[in-house]
C-alpha cells in the first residue's frame, strides 16, 4: 500500500477538514521520527495517516478503531499497520509491543495541543512555534482542556522520550507540513513576517 491509496481511504471516511489536518500532522511526525530511528518511513508514516480514518463512522471510544479495523483489512491495508491502528488508545485494550506502536501512542495527542498553541500566539504559525510556548499552555488544564495531559506524558514515557524533547521533536515534523494544514500564519518557514 502506498501513501496515495492511504489518503483515498482518508477522503472516503472522512469530511472533517481538521481531523484530516490532525491525522496529517500525525503522519508527519511518525515520519520524522521513522527517518530519526531508522525505521521504515512509508510503513510509519501511512500508520499515522490512517489512525483516525475511522472516527467520523465510528465516534465512540466503544467502537474507535476496533469496528474500524475490518474495513481496513478489505482495503489490503498491512496487518502490521492495522496493529499499530489498534494500539493508539488505551481503551482498545491491545498491547503497545513495538516501537510503531509506541510511538504512533506518543505522537497522536500531544499533535491536538501544539496545533491549539499555534493556533492561539499572534503569528498562528507554526513557525515561530517552540516548545516553551506549548509548556506555558500545558499548566493550563481550561486551555486546549480535550488534549489528555496524563495521556500524553504516559504515552512519552512509554515511548521513552523526554517531553519537551518530544514536543520540539513534533513542532519540527509539523513545519514540513505548515502549508497543507492551515499552520503557516502569517510567516515565512524562515519565520519572517510576511508582511514585512
Amino acid at each position: 500500500m502506498d501513501r496515495n491509496q492511504g489518503m483515498q481511504i482518508v477522503e472516503e471516511f472522512i469530511k472533517n477538514r481538521k481531523l484530516i489536518n490532525h491525522m496529517l500532522c500525525v503522519e508527519s511526525a511518525m515520519r520524522w521520527y521513522a527517518e530519526k530511528l531508522d525505521q521504515d518511513s512509508e510503513t510509519w508514516g501511512l500508520t499515522g495517516l490512517l489512525h483516525d480514518f475511522d472516527w467520523e463512522i465510528h465516534p465512540t471510544l466503544e467502537e474507535h478503531p476496533v469496528a474500524g479495523a475490518p474495513i481496513l483489512h478489505e482495503r489490503g491495508v498491512p496487518e502490521e499497520i492495522v496493529a499499530a491502528i489498534l494500539t493508539h488508545a488505551d481503551h482498545t485494550g491491545y498491547p503497545r509491543t513495538t516501537l510503531m506502536h509506541k510511538a504512533l501512542y506518543a505522537c497522536d495527542e500531544i499533535t491536538g495541543l501544539i496545533t491549539a498553541v499555534a493556533l492561539v500566539r499572534p503569528s498562528r504559525s507554526l513557525y515561530d512555534l517552540k516548545a516553551k510556548s506549548v509548556k506555558k499552555k500545558w499548566k493550563d488544564r481550561s486551555f486546549a482542556a480535550g488534549a489528555n495531559r496524563e495521556e500524553i506524558s504516559a504515552a512519552v514515557e512509554e515511548f521513552n522520550v523526554e517531553l519537551w524533547q518530544h514536543v520540539t521533536n513534533v513542532i519540527t515534523a509539523m513545519r514540513n507540513i505548515a502549508p497543507n494544514i492551515d499552520l503557516t500564519g502569517n510567516l515565512s518557514p524562515d519565520g519572517i513576517p510576511l508582511d514585512s
